[in-house]
């Protein structure tokens, strides 16, 4: 009997950021009821997994990546009554949900920490990272990760904001406390998790082992046996510091189900200068990492197939060209979700939403209000400081969802939280439902054919031109299909140069509709297609 395929290979995942999607109470931010005002939307796209970003109770130092109740919900997102009705409202129209989790560090307002600072020989105290004199490592938010308290005379560990203390993995007892919580959420009914910096939780601070730290395998299996496994769940873990090999043993092992690896979203940046130092996407080095992942998880684990989320920029922007933004948007999904892998859709990636350029006072960040501080010290221009925070600031993919013309994109009645983009008067959704070429109507017919044809999901994955400086084409294949997938990343035509035999072929989806298929074609700007087709002769690639 044929082994079963599991559920999330063949589904497409859409992240929602609460705070952003849709407020229903008009006091500015995004809840729970506004997001099953929009179910329906979703399901349209032809979503079939709603990925949550935290909704916990947190004082939101980081908007909630900061988590001081993991078992209640933030007031100003709704009650756990609400997310037990939206819970319920999903499952009714064939979705799944899957919640968001952070356990590599909670909020300083968490009970554990409180009583954990209160004395050295509290019981908790061990549930956190304590020294007498701090070693060299920094924050990732800037600074050093490690902040003394008063009470004890003791420095804790904090590799992301201060107010942000890591858990101590090593000890047994906050391990047994973070399953428990966990099966309590998995026996709630929600469909998994997406675990956030996961690749951390293994760390050796001694030795300055971070990722993948020695003990990271050991935790996960022991996460899986005791919440994981015999559930039909899905997980994705955040591990920006994984190799790709790495990743790929971790999905072959099961120990999660896939991961997000970040080889291909630094290549805009100088290396070992971190994201804010800005360098030319080189497309070809794109395109080879893009190969490498996929040749790597092929039947060695699984891929996430994202371009953005709520940590990156805008791909439209970051990817594409404004002046070509339609083109842009469905080009760079085309690529993307032409892949072997789950598709992640980042909120408003489906309508083509943009980054913004604001002035650093309108920003709410605490990375982006961090780093400014620190370039303004290092003596670094004003110019130069705010095009890398344009360019990279966790706040322009932020922005409210755009969902019509009206005042604050229809996004709320009042001001909302984060400044809306101005371009909210032509981008928004309620233009695109309305418009059969539009990115909307592109992104759901693209899943509907990803959905229809099994070459997707297990078929080969063969670079084509893999050298070509502004195109990015390959061939997925199968016994009983082959695709072929084009993207132009340029606003200048570019000749191409096919190959195409006389099988017959059929032109699945394009940018361009009217561009008839030719073995020699000339591309316009952002050109972007799928072709169905019998062989390709691989002569002069």
């Amino acid at each position: 009997m044929a082994k079963e395929v599991a559920w999330w290979k063949h589904a497409v995942i859409y992240q929602i950021y609460p705070l952003s999607f849709k407020d229903s109470n008009g006091d500015g931010i995004g809840d729970i009821q506004g997001i099953r005002e929009k179910l329906d939307y979703l399901k349209n796209l032809g979503v079939d997994v709603i990925w949550l970003s935290p909704i916990y109770l947190s004082p939101m130092d980081d908007n909630g990546y900061d988590i001081s109740n993991y078992q209640e919900i933030n007031p100003m997102f709704g009650t756990k009554e609400d997310l037990k009705h939206l819970l319920d409202e999903v499952h009714e129209k064939g979705m799944k949900l899957i919640m968001d989790l952070v356990i590599n560090h909670t909020s300083d307002e968490h009970p554990w920490f409180i009583q954990a600072k209160s004395s050295k020989d509290n019981p908790y105290r061990d549930y956190y990272i304590w020294k007498d004199e701090p070693n060299l490592i920094t924050s990732v938010f800037g600074g050093p990760a490690w902040t003394k308290d008063q009470t004890t005379n003791q420095y804790y560990f904090h590799l992301f904001s201060s107010r942000q203390p890591d858990l101590n993995w090593r000890n047994p007892k906050l391990r047994s406390d973070i399953y428990q919580m966990i099966n309590d959420w998995l026996d709630f009914g929600i469909d998994g998790f997406r675990l956030d910096v996961i690749d951390l939780i293994g760390k050796d601070i001694d030795h300055y082992q971070l990722s993948d730290g020695p003990y990271f395998e050991t935790y996960l299996q022991e996460l899986h046996q005791n919440c994981f496994q015999n559930r039909k769940i899905m997980t994705v873990g955040e591990t920006p510091g994984l190799s790709i090999n790495r990743a790929a043993e971790i999905s072959h092992q099961g120990l999660l189900d896939m991961v997000f690896q970040f080889t291909h979203i630094g290549l805009d940046e100088v290396p070992n200068q971190g994201k804010w130092a800005l360098k030319a996407l080189d497309l070809v080095e794109f395109k080879h990492v893009f190969m490498t992942l996929q040749k790597t998880m092929f039947n060695h684990g699984w891929n996430s197939l994202f371009l953005a989320n709520h940590d990156q920029p805008r791909a439209v922007s970051r990817y594409g060209n404004l002046k070509y933004r339609k083109e842009s948007a469905t080009m760079l999904a085309t690529i993307l979700y032409g892949m072997q892998g789950t598709p992640f859709v980042y909120q408003g990636e489906e309508i083509g939403m943009t980054g913004v350029q604001y002035d650093i006072q309108q920003y709410q960040d605490i990375e982006t209000k961090k780093i400014y501080q620190i370039l303004k010290q290092k003596g670094i221009s004003e110019d130069e400081i705010m095009r890398s925070i344009h360019a990279k600031s966790r706040d322009n993919s932020r922005t409210p969802f755009q969902w019509n013309h009206q005042p604050h994109a229809g996004f709320s009645s009042a001001k909302p939280w984060l400044d809306v983009n101005p371009n909210y008067i032509e981008v928004n959704a309620e233009n695109d439902l309305l418009d059969d070429f539009s990115v909307y109507s592109f992104f759901k017919k693209l899943f509907e054919i990803r959905k229809a044809y099994q070459v997707f999901t297990d078929g080969d994955f063969d670079l084509i031109q893999p050298n070509h400086p502004k195109l990015f084409i390959y061939q997925r294949k199968n016994v009983n299909d082959t695709m072929l997938v084009i993207g132009s990343f340029s606003s200048e035509p570019q000749e191409v140069n096919l190959f195409i035999s006389e099988e017959p072929k059929s032109l699945l989806i394009s940018n361009y509709p009217d561009h008839a298929i030719k073995d020699l074609m000339i591309l316009p700007p952002y050109y972007a297609a799928i072709i169905r087709i019998g062989e390709i002769n691989h002569a002069n690639h």
